[in-house]
């Protein structure tokens, strides 16, 4: 069983919580969707699958991605950047589907977001270990923005820092279905998800589908 400090209470109900001045969680916001995501990332990832990509250091990753959207998110030797084509394939990302779009800009809209326009959706697959090392979001050009979070399938523990990386970090729970959205002063937080736990998802099974909506541009 995973345990949770701080934020134990979280999740109890679908009511919106504020998790900072900018930063709202929408618990079970796409429940009733579910199934319809699912059938989206699976056409998605038929074109454009999974893998595992390498940081400027030469690390692998233990999370593998892909993305959608005009503009797709790639680390490699050269950095980290969005591209308008998969750099394997050489072929453009996915179009990003509408019911995705739609649910994003709705959830930023609920965050007092109202003009978000995803550009980019980035996609990753948690297997049981997996894990993301705490980082800033900062390689899109418009950091005004929100960062729209989408969880799907097994439960994480998503640690939320502060604007310098020593700072204290919190444990908050992202359920299935669950939306977070943080911006404005919140935007540069560190961040990270801790250690994907054992368990099974009735739809997802073994695994967690996270996807992050960023609008690059102005």
């Amino acid at each position: 069983m995973i345990t949770y400090d701080l934020f134990s209470q979280l999740n109890d109900t679908n009511d919106p919580q504020w998790l900072g001045e900018n930063t709202l969680l929408l618990p079970a916001f796409l429940t009733n969707y579910a199934t319809q995501l699912k059938q989206h990332i699976e056409a998605i990832t038929a074109l454009a699958p999974f893998r595992h990509m390498r940081t400027p250091g030469g690390h692998l990753m233990s999370v593998a991605m892909t993305n959608c959207g005009p503009l797709g998110w790639i680390t490699d030797r050269k950095g980290y950047r969005y591209s308008p084509t998969d750099p394997i394939t050489a072929l453009n990302w996915p179009p990003l589907p509408e019911l995705f779009r739609t649910l994003a800009c709705r959830a930023a809209q609920l965050a007092g977001f109202a003009d978000f326009q995803p550009q980019a959706c980035l996609i990753n697959c948690y297997r049981i270990g997996s894990k993301l090392s705490l980082h800033q979001d900062k390689d899109e050009h418009n950091l005004q923005a929100p960062i729209v979070s989408f969880s799907l399938g097994l439960p994480a523990t998503f640690l939320w820092g502060g604007l310098k990386r020593h700072d204290k970090t919190i444990k908050i729970p992202l359920l299935h279905g669950d939306v977070l959205v943080w911006g404005g002063v919140d935007r540069l937080r560190y961040h990270a998800i801790a250690p994907l736990k054992e368990g099974y998802h009735s739809l997802f099974h073994e695994q967690r589908i996270n996807l992050t909506f960023r609008q690059i541009s102005y």
